[in-house]
């Protein structure tokens, strides 16, 4: 049996009421946000950039803080960064953003900062380990961790490309956060996430889905409830737990079916059925994903 997470999130696109691409701010109040997610059992939620800002208009940073502190957050992510590696006038942007996020970071107290790519933005290598080193040195000191979000959009294509970016920076407070929908669809296998060292995993996203190939898939890229697709989810879970990971583990699902149910059954139905997860026997151990 899996060990149980002691504290979980449930991250900004699983309870926002919309999905990527239809918007970037919650119709729903963040007060809401926070109580139901407590109610149902997270420690924890997401907040996207756009969003926080959003937020900020109505409430300072310290009412914020009150308002998880009060509800029992005892994490929390905030994304997303992109744009951190080039120059430019998307660089200038991206640094106006990195500073917004990394004082929220601090005032909050977040877990981790998000950071990545959507764009296939073409980058060497050491131009990467360089600049990622670089951000995890500024997030140092406002007490910020980072975490790098490999995904097939990201200017990196390879989980082993990933790995070498985090690796090569050697920051003490940067390394990867592993979205289980990545890792299945890209076929990355439970060995190699083992030759990623434990102090360069930030993070670990759990959600279902069917894998290429499934006369299921669904190539829009929504992302459904532990145990209604065809992941090997216990299996990831045991893996990375193999390598002495205990956390912290999120939920992130979406779509727009169901972006429209009530908060309080999005974060329920979110929380029960990934904690099913750790407590069932994992499967036979073997690959997590194709590969």
């Amino acid at each position: 049996m899996a060990n149980r997470p002691r504290e979980i999130l449930n991250l900004f696109w699983t309870t926002a009421g919309i999905c990527p691409g239809d918007g970037e701010i919650s119709p729903r109040d963040f007060t809401d946000r926070v109580r139901s997610a407590a109610r149902a059992g997270f420690t924890g939620i997401g907040l996207w950039h756009t969003d926080l800002e959003h937020v900020l208009v109505h409430r300072s940073l310290r009412e914020m803080r009150s308002i998880l502190d009060d509800n029992g957050m005892t994490q929390l992510e905030l994304e997303f960064l992109t744009d951190w590696f080039v120059d430019g006038a998307r660089r200038s942007e991206s640094d106006s953003r990195r500073r917004r996020l990394l004082e929220a970071s601090a005032a909050l107290n977040a877990t981790h900062v998000k950071v990545g790519d959507f764009y296939r933005t073409p980058c060497p290598l050491p131009r990467l380990v360089d600049s990622f080193a670089a951000l995890c040195e500024e997030a140092r000191r406002f007490g910020a961790t980072i975490g790098f979000e490999f995904m097939p959009s990201s200017m990196v294509s390879t989980f082993a490309d990933a790995r070498h970016v985090v690796v090569e920076a050697g920051a003490p407070n940067g390394g990867l956060i592993l979205d289980i929908v990545h890792v299945m669809n890209r076929g990355i296998s439970c060995e190699q996430i083992r030759q990623l060292p434990l102090r360069h995993l930030v993070g670990v996203e759990l959600n279902d889905g069917w894998l290429p190939g499934s006369p299921n898939h669904d190539p829009s890229g929504d992302r459904r409830f532990c145990g209604e697709g065809e992941y090997d989810i216990r299996g990831f879970i045991q893996c990375v737990q193999s390598i002495g990971f205990t956390g912290p583990w999120a939920v992130e699902v979406f779509s727009r079916e169901l972006a429209g149910l009530p908060l309080d059954e999005l974060n329920a139905r979110a929380y029960q059925t990934t904690m099913a997860q750790f407590d069932s026997e994992a499967p036979r151990p073997g690959p997590v994903g194709r590969g």
